[in-house]
C-alpha cells in the first residue's frame, strides 16, 4: 500500500460513507501567486460530437506561502468544446478578478478561499485552478497526502480507457486494442447521431462483454429517445449526457424509458443542479469533474449528496494535465466513487506531462505515489518547454 509522511489509514472505506476529513495545517500568509499557461501537443487528436483538438492547454496556478508551494490547474479546452470557457477567458478571469480578490481578502486557507469564491462566482475552471492550489498547499503544510485531508483512503484507483470519435470503425477498434494491453477496467467511446449502433456492435463482436459505456456530450435531442432505447441491446454500464445539459426533464423522460443507466456530466454543473436531477429522477449516476463544479470542495459536496441518496458517482476529466489529473485521483479515493475514473496514463494523450513522476496505469490501476499534497511534483523542465505565457502576482 502507499504511504505518506503522516499517519495513513490503509484499506477500503468502511460501509456507510467516507471518513471525516482531517484538519490541515495552520493558515499561512500568501506571498505570491503565479499563473503559467502551457500547451502540450496531443499524441492523437481528441474528437467529440462538437469539436476536435490537437493540443492541450492548461493554466497552472502556483500559490507560495510559508516556504511551500501549492499547485492547481485550470484546464479549459481551446475553442467552444465542453463549455464557453477558453484558456484566454480563464486567464483573464484569474488575472483580473479572483487573484486580486484573494489578496484583498487575505485568503490564507482552503476555507477562506472557498468563502471568497462562493461570493465571486464566475468561471468554474478558474475557481478550480486557484482553489485546488490551496488544497495542495494546505495538505503539504500538514504533511499529509491530499486524499487523507479530504477524507479519502489509501487505495489504488481503477482507470478506464476513453476513445474519441475516430475516422472509421477500424481505427476505433485499433485504438482500443492498442491500449487495452495496459489493463484498463472499462472502455468508454464518444458517440453522436450516426456514430453509435455501428461502433458498439463491432466492439461487442471483437471484445465480448468488456465493461463498456458511451458519452454523447449532449449530442441527441428528445426526439431521439426511441433511437437511444436501442442502445439497451449492448449491455452498457451507462450512457453519459445523452441530451443537452440543461434538459433535466428530457433526461428524466429518457431514464423512464431505457434500462441503461443515464449518467449526467454537463447537466451536473453544480450542487443545485444535482439536487434537481435527483428530485426529477433524471439519472442514476453522476460524473463529477473538479473543473466543471469549480473546485474540490464543491466536488466533495456533490459526492456526499449522491452518497446520501445511494446514487453512485465516478470521476471524469477534461482531460486535465497531470496536476488536475492527480487531484482527480485523490478525489476518486472517496468511497462513493463506484466506477473507473477517466484519468489515464500521461502517455495516453500527451507527448509529455508537467508532473514527476508521470501518471501510469498498471494492470488497470493507478497508485498515488508516496508524498504530501498532490503527491506528484511539478516537472519544471517540461513546464518551461511548453510555456506559452507566465505572470506573477504579489500582494
Amino acid at each position: 500500500m502507499m504511504g505518506n509522511q503522516g499517519e495513513v489509514r490503509d484499506g477500503p472505506p468502511e460501509k456507510g460513507g467516507r471518513r471525516a476529513p482531517e484538519p490541515g495545517a495552520r493558515a499561512m500568509k500568501v506571498e505570491r501567486i503565479t499563473l503559467t499557461h502551457v500547451r502540450i501537443p496531443l499524441i492523437e487528436p481528441f474528437r467529440i460530437s462538437n469539436g476536435e483538438v490537437s493540443d492541450k492547454d492548461g493554466i497552472l496556478v502556483r500559490v507560495d506561502a510559508g516556504g511551500l508551494a501549492g499547485m492547481g490547474e485550470a484546464s479549459p479546452m481551446a475553442g467552444s468544446y465542453y463549455s464557453d470557457d477558453t484558456p484566454a477567458s480563464v486567464w483573464k478571469f484569474l488575472s483580473d478578478r479572483i487573484i486580486p480578490a484573494a489578496f484583498a481578502a487575505k485568503a490564507d486557507s482552503v476555507a477562506s478561499i472557498n468563502r471568497l469564491l462562493r461570493r465571486t462566482g464566475g468561471s468554474s475552471f478558474a475557481r478550480a485552478g486557484l482553489e485546488t492550489a490551496f488544497w495542495d498547499l494546505e495538505a503539504r503544510s500538514a504533511g499529509k497526502p491530499l486524499y487523507q485531508l479530504i477524507g479519502g483512503y489509501n487505495v489504488p484507483v481503477e482507470s478506464g480507457l476513453e476513445v474519441g470519435i475516430t475516422n472509421g470503425i477500424p481505427a476505433l477498434i485499433a485504438t482500443i486494442e492498442k491500449y487495452l494491453a495496459e489493463g484498463y477496467k472499462r472502455v468508454k467511446i464518444k458517440i453522436q447521431p450516426g456514430w453509435d449502433v455501428g461502433p458498439l456492435g463491432e466492439i461487442r463482436q471483437r471484445f465480448g462483454d468488456i465493461p463498456l459505456m458511451v458519452d454523447a456530450n449532449g449530442a441527441y435531442a428528445r426526439e431521439d429517445i426511441p433511437h437511444l432505447r436501442s442502445l439497451d441491446a449492448f449491455g452498457l454500464m451507462m450512457i453519459e449526457q445523452p441530451l443537452p445539459g440543461d434538459d433535466l426533464r428530457g433526461h428524466a423522460e429518457l431514464q423512464g424509458k431505457i434500462r441503461t443507466p443515464v449518467c449526467l456530466d454537463e447537466g451536473a454543473g453544480d450542487l443545485a443542479a444535482v439536487r434537481r436531477a435527483i428530485r426529477m429522477n433524471s439519472c442514476r449516476l453522476v460524473n463529477i469533474k473538479i473543473q466543471r463544479v469549480g473546485g474540490l470542495a464543491n466536488a466533495i459536496a456533490v459526492h456526499d449528496l449522491c452518497a446520501s441518496v445511494g446514487m453512485p458517482v465516478w470521476a471524469g476529466t477534461m482531460p486535465e494535465l497531470g496536476i488536475g489529473g492527480a487531484q482527480t485521483l485523490h478525489l476518486a479515493t472517496l468511497p462513493n466513487f463506484a466506477f473507473p475514473t477517466d484519468v489515464e496514463s500521461s502517455a495516453r494523450w500527451f507527448i509529455d506531462d508537467i508532473i514527476e513522476p508521470l501518471i501510469t496505469v498498471r494492470e488497470g490501476m493507478i497508485k498515488i505515489p508516496v508524498g504530501t499534497g498532490n503527491c506528484y511534483e511539478p516537472a519544471e523542465a517540461a513546464i518551461r518547454r511548453f510555456r506559452v505565457d507566465e505572470r506573477v502576482f504579489e500582494p
